[in-house]
């Protein structure tokens, strides 16, 4: 399982979905689909896309992840999570398959989405990529339309040292004659985009180019905006539930992307791309972004994990002015943690702590690191106790954050 022991998990290759996906009949033709690919802001974005699909009156399946407390959070229908007793059937069903196939565990994941979605005969499905995008096992669809986040690095070690071969490998979903968005215009890897979509004869639209985001007002709960088209206003005050000040590059993407469903036949009246966007959270389910778990003192958790991620929660605490910053840190052993350690200021209190998974950094050799550049901190053996401790030591105007890992904000008991 990549989630627990990384790469060794990952299989280069689509060979395997495609026999899988054959032996089921190849469900994922059954339905309309959205792929959404990046580095950061993906998950983020297909969950607003469902929120929006949803409000529209389609019946949306939503695959993502990894997931936080279950497995059956990477596939849901209308918000709704999988079933265990489907899981339990498909898996039993299907066992002799999976013998002989020998699929990885993201592999016969996406096999379950995709069959489980045509069994509920949902009208769409947004698909987030797991990893990369041209060998990720969701790259068998044919969708709608594509959507790239932005490319930061992450996973250089499966996807490449340079901006310009991750973004390779992203530009992988985007499919002849079908409409691609990238959120965020990078100059130095805007031409990777370019290229792709012109040997594929696929129209490609640069978010930021026709859509600008003007932030009006910002609280723990919500997030109002005045979004522009083309230099004229076009949604006055729209809300947002997702609170993380890095959603506003999301946003740009999944406008345009709902602009080119609507060419392609869908109905998406303003009302429901104000409804889906204003209850994201509550329509699917999502968690950790950004997420506020107490306000006194004030608790906040969030999944990012890279060092395009990390600035962008670094920037958001800061704008908090807090008092102290009791920080909850683990991570996983296949990232370059120096690199994030080294941006993290110097006079906030660091609790760190070792995830429950086979991938996690030893606490040990993360508060050794630590050392090394000067953040002051003690260790503990899981999440839970580097919480308690944090609870203890927290005045009730300081702010606890929780962060670092998926992993680690997987752990949190009252998520």
């Amino acid at each position: 399982m990549f989630q627990r022991i990384g790469n060794a998990a990952f299989k280069k290759s689509l060979d395997n979905i495609i026999t899988l996906c054959d032996a089921l009949g190849n469900p994922q033709h059954n339905y309309k689909t959205v792929h959404v690919a990046g580095t950061n802001g993906k998950g983020s974005s297909s969950h607003m896309l469902a929120a929006v699909l949803q409000e529209a009156g389609y019946k949306t399946g939503l695959y993502t992840s990894p997931h936080l407390k279950s497995f059956t959070e990477r596939v849901r229908v209308n918000g709704a999570e999988l079933s265990q007793q489907y899981l339990i059937d498909f898996v039993a069903n299907y066992k002799s398959l999976f013998e002989e196939v020998q699929p990885s565990f993201f592999e016969m994941t996406v096999a379950l989405a995709f069959k489980y979605f045509a069994d509920e005969n949902v009208d769409v499905a947004v698909i987030e990529v797991g990893l990369g995008g041209r060998l990720d096992s969701t790259n068998i669809i044919t969708p709608e339309a594509s959507l790239i986040t932005n490319i930061g690095f992450d996973h250089q070690n499966l996807l490449g040292n340079t901006l310009q071969e991750i973004a390779g490998e992203k530009a992988g979903i985007i499919k002849p004659c079908v409409p691609a968005t990238i959120s965020l215009k990078q100059p130095d890897i805007e031409n990777v985009f370019r290229e792709k979509a012109a040997a594929v004869n696929a129209p490609l639209y640069f978010a930021t180019d026709n859509y600008s985001v003007v932030l009006k007002s910002h609280t723990l709960e919500q997030q109002v905006f005045d979004v522009y088209k083309q230099g004229e206003l076009y949604l006055p005050e729209l809300k947002l539930d997702l609170t993380g000040i890095y959603q506003r590059y999301n946003l740009s993407g999944v406008l345009q992307t709902i602009a080119l469903l609507t060419e392609r036949g869908f109905t998406i009246t303003e009302e429901a791309i104000r409804n889906g966007l204003a209850n994201t959270k509550q329509l699917t389910g999502l968690k950790g972004r950004w997420q506020v778990l107490n306000y006194s003192p004030l608790t906040i958790c969030d999944t990012g994990h890279n060092a395009d991620g990390i600035n962008q929660i670094l920037t958001q605490l800061h704008s908090l002015q807090p008092k102290q910053v009791h920080f909850v840190f683990g991570a996983v052993n296949d990232k370059d943690v120096t690199t994030i350690l080294v941006m993290l200021p110097k006079n906030y209190s660091y609790y760190f702590c070792q995830a429950t998974i086979p991938r996690a950094l030893p606490v040990a050799e993360l508060q050794q690191k630590a050392d090394l550049v000067g953040l002051k901190g003690k260790s503990y053996p899981t999440v839970a106790e580097a919480i308690k401790a944090a609870k203890e030591n927290a005045a009730t105007d300081e702010v606890i954050f929780i962060g670092g890992s998926t992993f680690v904000v997987a752990e949190i008991e009252e998520l």
